[in-house]
Order: C-alpha cells, then sequence, then structure tokens
C-alpha cells in the first residue's frame, strides 16, 4: 500500500478530557485532534448521532466524532472551527466542521474525517500532517450554516404506522441545541416526551391518530426555548422521508 493511501486510512480512537464548554463559546480553546480511517476520506453512514448518509457527506465531509462535546447526543450537528498550531502546516483559519459521531481515544477533544483533516493543513503538507496521528488544536463553537436548507425532520427508516415513529433532525442552523422533542396527542389534550433514542433521534411508540405536531426545546441565545413544528409531517408519513420546517432560529 502506497504511503499517500496509508496516512489516509490509519485508524486513530479518540479521547476527550476537556472541561464542559459554555453554549455561548466564542473564544478558541486549546486541545489535540486526530482522524479516523476511511476508505473515501468521507464520514460515516453509521455514526452515534443517527444521521445515516448525511453523516457520511454533512458540510462537505468536514465532520468529526467527540466525546465530551457529544453531551448525550445534544451535541450532534453542532459546529466548530478547529485548526492545529504548527505554523510550518497548517493554515490560520483551519476547517469548519459538524458533529456526526461520538469518539474517544487519547486525549482528544475531535476525531476528524481524513477530508476535514486534511483542509487543516497548507498546501502539499497533509502528509506531514497525516503522519504526527494526533495534533495539537484550537477550536470554537460557531453558528452552523447550510445554504439553501431549513431544519428538516427526517422520519426514520424503521418507523412504521401506526406502531413506531422516529425522527432525526438534519440541518440544525446557528448555534441551536435541541435538548428534548415532544409530540401532541389530540386525544389526552397534551404533549407528550418522545425518547432521545439516541444522538439526534427522538422516538415514540404513542402515535397521534390525527396529523404529527412535534415541538422542541431548543436551547440558543439566553436560554431554552419551546419552538413549535405544526403541519411540517404530514398525515402519511413515509419512512425514510426528510421533511423540512419554516422554523427560523
Amino acid at each position: 500500500m502506497g504511503s499517500s493511501l496509508k496516512f489516509h486510512c490509519c485508524l486513530v480512537s479518540v479521547m476527550v478530557l476537556l472541561p464542559a464548554l459554555c453554549y455561548s463559546q466564542d473564544y478558541f480553546v486549546r486541545s489535540r485532534a486526530t482522524y479516523y480511517g476511511s476508505p473515501d476520506c468521507l464520514g460515516t453512514p453509521t455514526g452515534a448521532c443517527g444521521f445515516g448518509d448525511y453523516g457520511r457527506s454533512a458540510n462537505d465531509a468536514n465532520v468529526a466524532g467527540v466525546a465530551r462535546l457529544y453531551k448525550n447526543g445534544s451535541g450532534c450537528g453542532a459546529c466548530y472551527q478547529v485548526r492545529c498550531t504548527y505554523p510550518q502546516l497548517c493554515t490560520d483559519n483551519g476547517v469548519n466542521i459538524v458533529v456526526t459521531d461520538y469518539g474517544e481515544g487519547d486525549h482528544t477533544d475531535f476525531i476528524l474525517s481524513p477530508r476535514a483533516y486534511s483542509r487543516m493543513a497548507r498546501p502539499d503538507t497533509a502528509a506531514q500532517l497525516f503522519a504526527y496521528g494526533v495534533v495539537d488544536i484550537e477550536f470554537q463553537r460557531i453558528p452552523c450554516t447550510y445554504n439553501g436548507f431549513r431544519l428538516q425532520l427526517k422520519v426514520g427508516e424503521h418507523s412504521r404506522y401506526p406502531n413506531y415513529l422516529a425522527i432525526i433532525l438534519l440541518y440544525v442552523p446557528g448555534r441551536v441545541e435541541i435538548q428534548s422533542t415532544e409530540i401532541w396527542r389530540e386525544d389526552l389534550g397534551e404533549w407528550v416526551a418522545m425518547r432521545r433514542a439516541y444522538g439526534a433521534v427522538f422516538d415514540t411508540t404513542n402515535l397521534p391518530l390525527g396529523p404529527v405536531f412535534l415541538r422542541f426545546l431548543a436551547r440558543y441565545g439566553a436560554g431554552p426555548t419551546w419552538v413549535e413544528a405544526p403541519n411540517v409531517i404530514p398525515l402519511d408519513w413515509k419512512a425514510g422521508v426528510a421533511y423540512e420546517t419554516d422554523i427560523q432560529f
């Protein structure tokens, strides 16, 4: 196997030892980062956020796995600027990544996709950066921006009416963190909590008989706020289909 392929496909694990960050972080924090093996240098469709193929190609495959920043799944979809700190090898701006997976290992805060890791490097220095395996970095939370996309609610592939419904949140904008999700039960006259199955996946076996109305406890700005998403998921929803919302945070 050639050396150019070797540094792209090496599998490295990570661990997070950084103290928890506040939600409004707007400063750089020192840490370390590594990368994971991938035959095509993209993300993984089987990540712990539950994003599926979205986790493989989101943000042009500039994605990462985290541990402390995973926050029991509410950190899924968060965006960070990550830059390595070797002036001779690293660009000033580094790379902007989206959290799509959980991972821990050797004193690091990010396991980057090979594509994201290489984009921290100056031209013609990626091979040298891959040779390090683990690099010193600085990172900060930044707003997520998805040109042409709004928040989407994807119905999980294993959803089956009327027994089971799973929802995956995609393209969460800004610095929003979704802390919980509830579904309206017209027969009960109340909102009922959905279970966070894992990552960005919420599910329930208590489906309403009529349309699906959801609301989310979203943390952004000054604090958590309930945001409703009525009339987004149709009565005849289909498993595997993503429905775009009009929600503006």
